[in-house]
């Protein structure tokens, strides 16, 4: 059943797990850096939607697929972690401003949704999300209308303040200095993330 207490509860969760470093907010925040926020939105519209899908999926029952079959869960791990300690990377020399909007572009819409299948931390947040709120009395589709919307409605605010923030560093990255230590900053944010996401047991 649907009540103001399981719409806070859920409200909380979601708003701690999309607006704390991530994959998705490094990526945002470098895209922002780089091409500035407007050029990011696709990007930032994305994410929920392909998280969307992810929850979607648990709702209607890969999560059961995940717990029968824990080893798809762990392969998942071990890829995604891979990715984003590849993406970690990628990030030394990647903020150099006046020479990355000729030689690159920032994800497109449809990349940024595929992207969300090989973040091991967004179905995280699915299973977890989906074991803890919801809300069993409900039909099927009602339930699962109910955690996309949620998801949703707090995702785009969440994680769009790291492309802001990118978008005004992007002005005083003039000092080398400052575009060394953000690099190294963003990156150690992606190589906790990928060993978070290892330790981490649903």
């Amino acid at each position: 059943m649907i009540t103001w207490e399981l719409i806070v509860a859920i409200s909380a969760y979601n708003f701690v797990m999309y607006v704390t470093p991530g994959p998705n907010n490094s990526i945002l925040t470098t895209s922002g850096i780089k091409f500035g926020f407007v050029r990011t939105i696709p990007n930032i519209f994305g994410i929920p939607t392909g998280h969307g899908l992810q929850l979607a999926l648990v709702c209607l029952g890969l999560g059961s697929l995940f717990t029968h079959f824990p080893i798809l869960l762990e392969i998942l791990r071990y890829v995604g972690a891979a990715y984003i300690l590849y993406l970690a990377y990628k990030m030394f020399g990647s903020l150099n401003v006046s020479s990355s909007e000729k030689k690159s572009r920032p994800l497109k819409y449809y990349e940024a949704i595929l992207f969300q299948f090989v973040n091991p931390k967004a179905w995280v947040i699915c299973i977890t999300a989906v074991s803890l709120f919801y809300p069993e009395k409900e039909n099927l589709f009602l339930g699962t209308l109910f955690m996309v919307i949620m998801s949703t409605i707090i995702n785009i605010p969440s994680i769009s303040v790291w492309a802001l923030g990118g978008s005004i560093i992007r002005h005083y990255l003039s000092n080398k200095n400052l575009k060394n230590i953000l690099e190294l900053i963003l990156a150690l944010i992606l190589l906790v993330t990928a060993f978070s996401v290892l330790m981490y047991k649903i």
